[in-house]
C-alpha cells in the first residue's frame, strides 16, 4: 500500500509507514467530525494501514457542515441563479426565449437537497470502501486515548485509540445584538422571527420580498447575490470601509461595482445595532459611520458575519487542551503546531475548530497532514498557497498576501493588473466586469499574491496557486503561453503589466 506523503515537504520521513497495529487500543486513529477534514483524514490514515473509525453526530450529517449547509447546499443555489440569469439575458446573446422566464423555489430546493443527499452518501460509501468504521453519536474525550460517544439511543459507548484527530468544525456566529436571537434554533429554515444564518438561509421554503444582510464577507455576500438574483430586495450591512474587508481593495471594489449594477445596496462603515420584531417583519436599525441611525423594515435578518470554532462538549478541558486566543488569523481555535497536533502530543486538531481559515478545502488538506504525522511521518503544514474563492457574479478569488499585506510586512511592492473587458474570450461569453491583479515583490519578482474578479475566477486561480506554491517569479508567469482564446490570458497580461509591458493594455 503506498505511504509517501501527500501533503507537502516531508521534514523527516519515519523509517516505519504508520504506527503499527498497537493491541494496547482498539484502533489506531480515531476521528471526530466527518466534515471535509475529518473523512479525508480518516481515509488518509487508512490507505497508511491505521485502523481507522470515524464519529459523526448525526447519520444525516455525513460529510459536516460543507456538505450539508455550506458550500455544497450554497453553490447549487448559486448555479441556480446563474442558470436563471442566463436565460433572462440569453437576447443579448442573439437567443429568443418565449414566454415568461420565471423559477419555481421548492424545485430549486429539491434540487439542492438531491445533491446533498447524493454526496452525503457518498461520504458513507468512501469510508465503508476504506474499511473505516462509521459510528453515529456525540464523540467526547474522556482521557487522551479514549473517546466516549453518546450513541443516538442515549447510550454510550468508549472506544481507545493510539491517536485522535479534532475535526468539529464550526457553527454560525451570531453577534449580541438586541432582537437577533433564531426563534427556532433547531428548526433550520422555520425561524418564525426572520432571523437567519447560513443554516437557515441554505433550507428556506420560499424566497423573502426584503433581506438585510449583516457582513460583506464569502458568506453574507454570496447569499446577498442568491436572493437577489431570486428577486430579493436585498440590503448588506458592513462596519468595515469596503466588503470583503480581507481582501485586496482593488478587487473588493470591483465586486462592489457589480453589486450596484445588480440592485444590491451596500452599507459600508456602518452596523446593526437593534432588532424589532413586528408583526410585518423586522424593523433593524443601522448606524453609519457618521453616528446616525436610521431604520430599515426587512422580512429576514441574514446574520453573515462569520462562523467559529465549535468545540462545545467535545472535553478539552478533560484532557487540558489549550485553545488560542482571538488574533489576526484566529477564533479562538485548538492551538495546534506546525505538524497540527495539541499540546496533547497524540491528539490532533485540524479545519475550522483551529481557528485559522475557515474553508473546506484547508480542512482537507490539514486531515492529510494530521493522518500522515499520527502514522508516523514528520509532515509541516503549509499556509502560502491558499486558495479563497467566493462565488457571486462575478466571482472572486485570491491566493496568497494582498499589496497592503506585502507592503506591511516590508516588501517593495510591485503590481501588474489586467481587466477582462478586451478579451475576445470575455466578450463572446458576455462576461467583462472584473480583473486580475499580480502582486510581487522587486527584487526576484517573486509573486506573493493574485487577485481575481470575473468570470470563473474560482477556476482560474489554481494558475497562481501553483505559481506561489514552487515559488515562481512574474518573470516565469509572463512567459507562458496562454491559450487563445481564454479568460485565462488575462493572467499573462497582468505578470506582463507588472513591468508595464501588457501587449493588450491601452496606454495612458
Amino acid at each position: 500500500m503506498a505511504s509517501n506523503p501527500l501533503s507537502g515537504v516531508v521534514v523527516e520521513k519515519s523509517a516505519k509507514s504508520g504506527t503499527g497495529a498497537n493491541e494496547k487500543y482498539d484502533y489506531d486513529v480515531v476521528v471526530i467530525g466527518s466534515g471535509p477534514g475529518g473523512y479525508v483524514s480518516a481515509i488518509r490514515a487508512a490507505q497508511l494501514g491505521a485502523r481507522t473509525a470515524c464519529i459523526e453526530k448525526a447519520a444525516t450529517e455525513w460529510g459536516g457542515t460543507c456538505l450539508n449547509w455550506g458550500c455544497i447546499p450554497t453553490k447549487t443555489l448559486i448555479s441556480s441563479v446563474e442558470r436563471l440569469h442566463h436565460v433572462q439575458s440569453a437576447d443579448t446573446m442573439g437567443i429568443v426565449v418565449k414566454g415568461e422566464v420565471g423559477y419555481d423555489f421548492g424545485k430549486i430546493m429539491d434540487r439542492k437537497q438531491k445533491v446533498v443527499t447524493t454526496l452525503r452518501g457518498g461520504v458513507s460509501a468512501l469510508l465503508k470502501s476504506n474499511h473505516i468504521e462509521s459510528i453515529v453519536g456525540k464523540g467526547k474525550l474522556a482521557d487522551p486515548h479514549t473517546v466516549e460517544i453518546t450513541l443516538e439511543d442515549g447510550k454510550t459507548r468508549k472506544i481507545t485509540s493510539d491517536k485522535i484527530i479534532i475535526a468539529t468544525g464550526s457553527v454560525p456566529i451570531i453577534p449580541p445584538i438586541p432582537g437577533l436571537e433564531r426563534a427556532s434554533k433547531d428548526e433550520r429554515g422555520k425561524s418564525s422571527n426572520g432571523i437567519w444564518t447560513s443554516d437557515e438561509a441554505v433550507y428556506a421554503t420560499e424566497c423573502p420580498k426584503r433581506m438585510l444582510v449583516m457582513g460583506a464577507g464569502a458568506v453574507g455576500l454570496e447569499f446577498a447575490y442568491t436572493f437577489r438574483g431570486l428577486g430579493a430586495e436585498v440590503t448588506v450591512v458592513e462596519i468595515a470601509p469596503e466588503i470583503l474587508p480581507a481582501s485586496d481593495k482593488e478587487v473588493a471594489a470591483e465586486l462592489r461595482k457589480a453589486f450596484k449594477k445588480q440592485g444590491i445596496t451596500i452599507l459600508t462603515s456602518s452596523k446593526v445595532t437593534s432588532v424589532e420584531h413586528t408583526k410585518t417583519g423586522n424593523k433593524v436599525t443601522v448606524e453609519g459611520s457618521d453616528g446616525k441611525s436610521s431604520v430599515l423594515e426587512v422580512d429576514v435578518v441574514l446574520c453573515g458575519a462569520g462562523r467559529k470554532p465549535f468545540f462545545e462538549g467535545v472535553g478539552l478541558e478533560t484532557v487540558g487542551i489549550e485553545v488560542e486566543k482571538e488574533g489576526p488569523l484566529t477564533k479562538r481555535g485548538i492551538k495546534v503546531n506546525d505538524y497540527l497536533q495539541t499540546n496533547v502530543p497524540n491528539i490532533y486538531a485540524i479545519g475550522d475548530v483551529t481557528g485559522k481559515m475557515l474553508l473546506a478545502h484547508l480542512s482537507s488538506h490539514m486531515g492529510i497532514v494530521a493522518a500522515e504525522n499520527a502514522m508516523g511521518h514528520v509532515v509541516k503544514m503549509d499556509y502560502r498557497a491558499v486558495p479563497a474563492p467566493i462565488y457571486t457574479n462575478p466571482e472572486v478569488a485570491s491566493v496568497g498576501i494582498t499589496e497592503d499585506e506585502a507592503r506591511a510586512k516590508g516588501y517593495d511592492v510591485i503590481t501588474g493588473r489586467f481587466p477582462f473587458r478586451p478579451l475576445g474570450r470575455a466578450m463572446a461569453l458576455n462576461e467583462q466586469e472584473g480583473l486580475v491583479k499580480v502582486v510581487a515583490e522587486s527584487k526576484y519578482g517573486e509573486i506573493l499574491g493574485v487577485h481575481i474578479c470575473g468570470p470563473w475566477a474560482t477556476e482560474m486561480i489554481h494558475e497562481a496557486v501553483m505559481a506561489i506554491k514552487l515559488e515562481s517569479t512574474v518573470e516565469e508567469m509572463m512567459t507562458m503561453i496562454h491559450a487563445h482564446p481564454t479568460l485565462s490570458e488575462a493572467m499573462g497580461e497582468a505578470a506582463l503589466d507588472v513591468y508595464g509591458n501588457a501587449i493588450h493594455k491601452m496606454k495612458k
